[in-house]
């Protein structure tokens, strides 16, 4: 249980001590300074301990705000600071300076809170203060002023901004308009009956998972059964969010499954369709798997854009000032969120179209209006960084370079090489074109060649820090190699099993490196390297794929890959597991996906 030190006299007819209850604080009054120290010394080290003033009214939402966020160590409002662990020892201090002040024992109750916030900040301490809008929190001095507030605080529904504080204020148009309006209160329903994010994330992943199954089956009603639960997978996904801000449910664990469970259930979901497509002698594998390569490699775009742009300094653009002017006109900020086919409007349209026509049409679809989302933001993104001068930090920098995922026979070469290619970007387009050639060569051998150029010229890429103004497309661009690498070969073995092989392949693959994303997100690094020297990098596993093609006959192949995709898959998830559910595992306070 969490300790409120309410300091001061209390005053009649507040609310204060039962509010702090409710949200789970065990209550102690300290009339003096010396009774905060003795107090504060007497909870325990591992518990959160919040300090009050016993004059505050407010809203108990913005209580709630102020003093229970996990994610912060240290958070305050008017007239109350709370502390977590990591942050005991500066309150201790700050608190034992109050106390051993002249005059200390006499003004203790002279606004302590105040006081002790102040001292948290001057003393490095990063104190978050939650922007509490219309909700009200004050220390009024006078019984006047208390009244007063008393009636700001009865003309303001907290339990009405609670729900709209649930929802993301960023969101696309299906989300606001057909699924918000009601998450919302069944998030609210679950907080009332004790549910966690984490259980409803469970049960939107195990909603997927079963749409993916009555879509396996081929049939009509399943088809119709699987777009339905599709959606209301997604309902969940929406409703989990909610929950967790309606009730500061955060955690690191949370994050990462919220992150992990949604990738998995959309690339489940396609191996569905692929084996109810099957189930009807149409094969559609190559089409579920160039959706995900798809949908991942957009993924990879807006993360190196991203970590190469969010600390960079001079960082503007007449792109992105026309992009401000925009978004001020209400129905392009719509429009444009649409466009880009976001997960709810992706999902929306995969639902419907599952329901009512056939996988393949449904991959079409999926692929038309993906391609045409990362066009369109992938183009933009060019042009913006085409345009700014920006300069990139080292972080940025070692941030793609992690993106990259170079594994040890890159490394080697980039050591052993003296002969400097050219610029990062030419340098990996150059390996990535040369590999391309050789897929659709037709000569047995080519592919091993062009996987060998492809090697070292990874390795040459990334000879110098990744702070050009295109440098940021150099892992999207190794993504796209190696994924599209497993993608023609399994197809051109013309083996029953050898794409759905690839799948599993491609699916173990991205998930390490949307891992290494999450890491690199919550400032954790990259995975360790003995983990990305175990599954090859990107080009030792590419130049594995084009050895097992020429060496293998097709059945043979499709057997290696099965084999290289469970071996992929068990390190990564092993090693992925170990680290989200350790202590060392990030803070992951970002709350949003992209597309």
């Amino acid at each position: 249980m969490s300790t409120a030190i309410l300091t001061g006299q209390p005053v009649p007819g507040s609310s204060l001590e039962s509010d702090l209850r409710s949200l789970g604080f065990d209550v102690r009054l300290a009339d003096e300074a010396g009774d905060a120290e003795t107090l504060l010394a007497a909870v325990p080290a591992d518990q959160r301990v919040a300090v009050v003033d016993a004059r505050f009214v407010g809203h108990l939402h913005a209580l709630r705000l102020g003093l229970t966020d996990p994610r912060f160590a240290a958070s305050a409002l008017p007239g109350a600071v709370s502390v977590q662990p990591e942050a005991r020892r500066a309150l201790t201090r700050a608190v034992a300076r109050e106390s051993s002040a002249p005059g200390g024992l006499a003004v203790a109750t002279d606004n302590l809170a105040e006081r002790l916030t102040t001292a948290l900040d001057a003393d490095g301490v990063a104190v978050f203060r939650p922007e509490l809008g219309t909700l009200v929190a004050a220390v009024p001095a006078d019984p006047q002023e208390r009244n007063e507030v008393r009636q700001a605080v009865s003309a303001v529904d907290d339990e009405a901004v609670r729900l709209r504080s649930a929802v993301k204020a960023r969101d696309g148009f299906f989300t606001t308009y057909c699924i918000s309006p009601y998450s919302r209160y069944i998030a609210r329903w679950c907080a009332r009956r004790g549910l966690t994010p984490n259980q409803v994330t469970t049960a939107s992943l195990i909603t997927a998972l079963i749409a993916a199954g009555c879509a396996a089956t081929g049939t009509r009603a399943g088809f119709v059964a699987a777009g339905l639960l599709l959606l209301f997978s997604f309902v969940l996904d929406c409703t989990d969010g909610q929950l967790a801000r309606y009730s500061l449910q955060y955690s690191t664990l949370g994050a990462w499954l919220d992150a992990t469970f949604d990738r998995a259930k959309e690339y489940a979901y396609y191996a569905g369709l692929a084996l109810g497509a099957a189930r009807g002698g149409d094969d559609v594998w190559a089409l579920a798997l160039g959706a995900m390569i798809l949908q991942t490699c957009r993924h990879v775009v807006d993360f190196s854009f991203n970590e190469a742009n969010h600390d960079a300094t001079a960082n503007t653009s007449p792109t992105a000032a026309l992009s401000d002017k925009l978004d001020s006109v209400g129905w392009t900020v719509w429009v444009r969120r649409m466009i880009v086919l976001p997960i709810g409007e992706r999902w929306a349209m995969i639902a419907v179209l599952t329901a009512l026509t056939t996988p393949r049409i449904t991959f079409y679809a999926l692929l038309v209006g993906c391609a045409f989302a990362a066009t369109y933001t992938t183009a933009g993104r060019v042009l913006r960084s085409l345009t700014r001068k920006a300069r990139r930090t080292d972080r940025a920098a070692q941030a793609l370079a992690d993106l990259a995922d170079n594994g040890p026979l890159a490394s080697l070469v980039a050591r052993a090489t003296r002969v400097r290619l050219g610029a990062p970007l030419l340098v990996a387009l150059g390996g990535t074109a040369v590999l391309a050639v050789s897929l659709f060569s037709g000569v047995t051998w080519a592919p091993v060649a062009g996987a060998v150029v492809y090697t070292v010229t990874s390795g040459q890429a990334l000879y110098r820090p990744l702070k050009g103004a295109l440098d940021w497309l150099v892992p999207p661009l190794f993504r796209a190699a190696e994924y599209l690498t497993v993608l023609v070969l399994a197809a051109k073995a013309d083996v029953n099993g050898a794409l759905p092989a690839a799948f599993g392949l491609v699916a173990a693959v991205a998930y390490h490196h949307y891992d290494t994303v999450y890491r690199i997100r919550g400032n954790a690094g990259a995975p360790p390297h003995w983990l990305v020297r175990a599954i090859g990098g990107h080009e030792g596993r590419t130049l594995l794929v084009t050895v097992l093609a020429a060496l293998l006959t097709a059945a043979q192949f499709k057997v290696a890959l099965t084999a290289l995709a469970v071996a992929v898959a068990l390190l990564v998830l092993v090693e992925s597991i170990r680290f989200w559910v350790s202590s060392g595992a990030p803070a992951v306070h970002d709350e949003g996906e992209p597309a």
